[in-house]
């Protein structure tokens, strides 16, 4: 009878371990700890002797001259379109065209990227790779959706309504009365809302950004897996002086 019990004890811790091991593992709690920094935190100097070659590479790099800007470029200078948002849609447009056009055998009609998205101005003196990084941290790439008409109509609209200088290329939209929609070209060619047009914009407002729910009707995404920041390195390697303005792309008729 004793033997009996002691395999039956047995039998029952092997059965109860054995269900525990199966068991699956769930997190339960999450604990966080804000560990502040402040003057009386000092360097690990193994630490920063590891890293100092690392970091002096990436400062010499980041510091190289790549092109010169004789004057303040801003995100700033004006109501409907900025020096800086010009120069940026600008710098899609031509980099991504090329690109875009090999790919598909189309050309860009236009480009549309936010405001909020220019994280630096540009100001009077030498750029740098740096100047690049402060303008746009992110790690935004350029696309290209197909809208229709109808829907580019909206796209119109919420520029209109958005009274915010979204940096646009390609398009250009007069106001009248009212700032009422007078009369808008796309590649200076009157807009038709029967086409397909192909715009460039980044990968981040397509997925929702910025409230442009509009990118949500694209009929057809096309990556140019081309990062805007790497675009902007290169376009300013290309031209050695760096000059852009306000214009008429987007303005109020007298």
């Amino acid at each position: 009878m004793v033997l009996k019990i002691k395999h039956y004890v047995t039998f029952v811790t092997f059965a109860f371990l054995a269900s525990c091991s199966t068991e699956p593992k769930t997190l339960t709690k999450i604990q966080g700890k804000l560990i502040s920094v402040s003057p009386e935190v000092t360097e690990n100097d193994s630490i920063n002797t590891f890293i100092s070659p690392f970091r002096s590479k990436i400062e010499s790099e980041l510091n190289k001259i790549i092109a010169y800007a004789p004057e303040n470029i801003t995100k700033t200078d004006g109501k409907y379109n900025t020096s800086l948002g010009n120069l940026m849609a600008k710098i899609v447009y031509e980099e991504a065209n090329p690109v875009y056009k090999f790919r598909t055998n189309n050309e860009i009609d236009f480009v549309l990227l936010n405001h909020g998205g220019i994280r630096a101005n540009i100001s009077k003196g030498n750029i740098t790779v740096n100047t690049a990084y402060e303008i746009m941290p992110f790690e935004n790439s350029i696309t290209v959706i197909k809208l229709k008409g109808s829907t580019v109509n909206k796209l119109i609209k919420f520029l209109i309504e958005a009274k915010k200088p979204h940096p646009i290329y390609g398009i250009q939209i007069a106001l009248g009365k009212n700032s009422k929609k007078s009369t808008v070209l796309i590649q200076n060619k009157p807009f038709d809302e029967n086409k397909i047009y192909n715009i460039a914009t980044s990968n981040y407002l397509v997925n929702g950004g910025d409230n442009m729910s509009f990118f949500d009707e694209k009929t057809e995404t096309i990556d140019i897996e081309y990062k805007i920041r790497n675009a902007i390195i290169y376009h300013f390697k290309k031209y050695d002086t760096i000059v852009s303005k306000t214009d008429d792309r987007f303005y109020t008729l007298k």
